[in-house]
């Protein structure tokens, strides 16, 4: 069925003109450079430098980027937010305009009976080419397909002609439960029927994937568990919180508090919407607490650890952490992290495993806060800085499997001896 995007508030959709006016009551003097900060390239003389020194980069092939327009300037935080990364992230959360746009969306069914929802561009099926490259975007925790940060990714790869689909899970965007399980952050099963289903249906595209915050863990680890044998032709994770155990330890810190409710009380929403599926359910679930909770863990230990059958809520997330997928990952993935982000903190980046991997880049930006990086041209309502970096690999992978493709066509015609095409007499009767 067709779902028209909900209209953005009159404050998000007069944004763009208040940027301006923003923009000078700062002058040029107080823009914040992060050149300043200290920062690593990654290691090693032998690979091209990036055109400045701001960002954090490892990995075999972070020689690529220096070719990217989108990293030609200095990372740079909008002024008066760069400042604190808590002001950063409920910046973004609560002001970045939201693209609108009309999609189409498409249920379905998982093995165990439950379900997931698939938001496509209403009209793309006819308007795009069949082998039209396909992303599918993956949000954080309880999001979907109406947040800000997948609008506007949604949007700047439509624009270069890709099929995008947002993979909304159990109970997100108001996705059908139909059974007394949600999802987490180990579970990649429904990712791997999504991933399936729409190679199935573009058999003849490459298909890409992109994930943020908890989506980004779920795809790292479904990435490692498929090795070499993974059906996408690339990857990017953002916001990753990598290693669970830490993010939670971080989690419960300071001004962290805040998200923590926030989360839950999403978490609530979503559970109080089916309670009644999970009425009467017995062993070990504490359903109370799940429907009470005050912060993740409450929710996780009441319901999501034994849903997935974790004997504890530290055993779920020291098992969910996709920093042990790393060194299994087969296909292209750029990570970027914010090295001042309250949710995925900064020292559980497996940064030895990203580095030794050929197939991994990592760039760590030294503000961006969660899900914010307000910064780059768009600033401050507009798309994150991420986007256009983005944007520029994922092209750059489907630029080099087209060549690879026409090399490879090219090397087989050129192969085959003119004495084995037959001789061909076509007679037409008239």
């Amino acid at each position: 069925m067709a779902a028209t995007a909900p209209t953005p508030s009159p404050f998000l959709a007069s944004t763009r003109r208040f940027a301006p006016r923003l923009r000078s009551l700062l002058p040029t003097a107080a823009m914040p450079s992060s050149s300043s900060s200290s920062s690593s390239s990654g290691g090693g003389e032998d690979a091209p430098p990036l055109p400045h020194s701001t960002l954090e980069v490892a990995g075999a092939r972070r020689g690529l980027l220096s070719g990217f327009a989108s990293l030609r300037a200095p990372y740079r935080s909008f002024p008066v937010l760069a400042w604190n990364r808590h002001v950063e992230t409920i910046f973004a959360a609560f002001t970045r305009s939201l693209p609108a746009v009309r999609l189409r969306r498409e249920c379905l069914r998982a093995p165990d009976d439950g379900a997931v929802a698939l938001d496509w561009v209403s009209g793309d099926e006819r308007a795009l080419p069949r082998d039209a490259p396909v992303l599918i975007l993956l949000p954080g925790l309880t999001g979907g397909s109406d947040d800000t940060y997948v609008r506007h990714m949604l949007m700047r790869a439509r624009s270069k002609g890709w099929r995008v689909v947002v993979f909304n899970s159990r109970g997100c965007a108001e996705s059908p439960v139909t059974t007394p399980k949600f999802y987490s952050a180990s579970f990649t099963g429904d990712l791997r029927q999504v991933i399936d289903h729409v190679v199935g249906r573009y058999p003849g595209s490459n298909v890409y994937a992109v994930g943020w915050s908890l989506g980004a863990n779920i795809l790292v680890r479904y990435l490692g568990e498929e090795t070499d044998k993974c059906p996408l032709s690339g990857a990017v994770s953002l916001c990753n919180p990598f290693n669970l155990v830490i993010a939670d330890e971080d989690f419960h810190k300071g001004f962290n508090n805040i998200y923590d409710r926030a989360l839950a009380r999403a978490l609530r929403t979503i559970f109080k919407k089916h309670a009644l599926l999970f009425e009467g359910l017995e062993g070990e679930y504490d359903i109370p607490k799940a429907a009470n909770a005050r912060t993740v863990r409450d929710f996780d230990e009441g319901l999501t650890r034994v849903s997935f059958g974790f004997k504890s809520v530290d055993d779920y997330y020291s098992n969910s952490s996709s920093s042990d997928s790393i060194k299994n990952v087969c296909i292209p993935l750029l990570c970027i992290q914010a090295d001042n982000d309250p949710i995925a903190p900064s020292r559980g980046i497996p940064r030895e495993d990203i580095k030794a991997n050929p197939n991994c880049i990592l760039i760590v930006t030294p503000q961006g806060g969660h899900l914010g990086w307000v910064a780059g041209d768009e600033a401050p309502f507009g798309c994150p800085w991420t986007d256009p970096i983005i944007m520029e690999y994922l092209e750059y992978l489907q630029n080099e499997k087209n060549s690879s493709t026409t090399n490879n066509i090219s090397n087989e015609q050129q192969s085959v001896p003119q004495t084995s095409v037959p001789h061909l007499t076509v007679h037409v009767q008239r």
